[in-house]
C-alpha cells in the first residue's frame, strides 16, 4: 500500500504569470536581453508540480525539488502569459516524477521533467539546521 494515498498518476496542476522585467533573463542574471528568463521559467513549471500535489500530502509531508530537465524552446516578451501544466507521471517510493510543459497561447514555451521528493517537514528542517 503506498504511504502516499491522495496521490496517483494523472493528477494535474497548473500556473501562470504575465512575464515582467524582473523576470526576464537580463534581470534574473541568465542572458542579456528582456526575455522570460528561464530560471522564471523553471520556478514556474515547479509552481505547477507545487499546484498538482501539495495539498494532496499526509499532514506535515512536503515536496522538494530534486531534479529539473527542462527545454526552454522558445521566447516570451514583456506582457507574455505562460502558464505552466504539470501532470504526476509515476510516484516511486516518495519520489514523484512529473512531466511539464509551458505554453504562451497555443505556443510551447518550455517542456521538461521535474522530480520532488517527499519529506517530513520536521525531520527535514531539523537537519538544515543542524547542519549549520
Amino acid at each position: 500500500m503506498s504511504k502516499l494515498p491522495g496521490l496517483k498518476p494523472g493528477l494535474t496542476g497548473s500556473a501562470n504569470l504575465i512575464v515582467d522585467e524582473a523576470r526576464t533573463a537580463l534581470a534574473l542574471g541568465s542572458g542579456s536581453v528582456l526575455v522570460f528568463g528561464t530560471p522564471a521559467l523553471i520556478t514556474l513549471m515547479e509552481q505547477a508540480a507545487l499546484q498538482c500535489v501539495e495539498a494532496l500530502l499526509p499532514p506535515g509531508q512536503i515536496s522538494l525539488g530534486t531534479q529539473v530537465d527542462v527545454d526552454h524552446v522558445a521566447p516570451t516578451a514583456i506582457g507574455g502569459e505562460v502558464t505552466a501544466r504539470a501532470e504526476l507521471v509515476a510516484i516511486n517510493g516518495k519520489l514523484l516524477n512529473f512531466a511539464i510543459t509551458a505554453h504562451e497561447g497555443e505556443k510551447l514555451v518550455g517542456r521538461g521533467v521535474h522530480v520532488r521528493a517527499v519529506v517530513d517537514r520536521e525531520r527535514f528542517m531539523a537537519k538544515v539546521l543542524s547542519a549549520g
